[in-house]
């Protein structure tokens, strides 16, 4: 065995050693969302003309957090309609009743979303209650 092949097979040296496998910077990053696609995006989106190594990490990781909320949310909306599968109105009564997500969604339209039921409190019919000065059903003669 020569030097050359001695020393390829410690982990000193140059290079990747030969038999290490591949790991991706999402499994890097303990994230689901795709580090790598999402430096690809940023890089042909031409948002700037040198990219950080930390910043696709960081857009992934917020996405992923986003896409995480929206869907805690959307389930717990399903799950109170005693419905199993999340669709558009589950994702709408979400997003409409959580403030902050209402907020940064607030110009955002869902297709099939609907609206969230609301009455307004004047077409609401007024409380026929007995106080001081009620006697009940009085004429209305003067």
């Amino acid at each position: 065995m020569s030097s050359i092949e001695g020393r390829a097979a410690t982990k000193g040296g140059r290079g990747r050693a030969k038999a290490s496998k591949a790991v991706s910077r999402s499994q890097k990053a303990g994230l689901q969302f795709p580090v790598g696609r999402v430096a690809r995006f940023l890089k042909t989106g031409k948002y700037a003309e040198r990219l950080g190594a930390g910043s696709p990490v960081y857009l992934s990781a917020v996405l992923e957090y986003l896409a995480a909320e929206v869907l805690e949310l959307a389930g717990n909306a399903a799950r109170d309609n005693k419905k199993n599968r999340i669709v558009p109105r589950h994702i709408q009564l979400a997003v409409r009743n959580d403030e902050e997500l209402g907020k940064l969604l607030g110009s955002v339209t869902i297709a099939n979303g609907g609206v969230l039921p609301n009455i307004h409190q004047t077409l609401l019919p007024k409380k026929v209650g007995k106080g001081k000065g009620d006697i009940g059903s009085v004429s209305q003669d003067f």
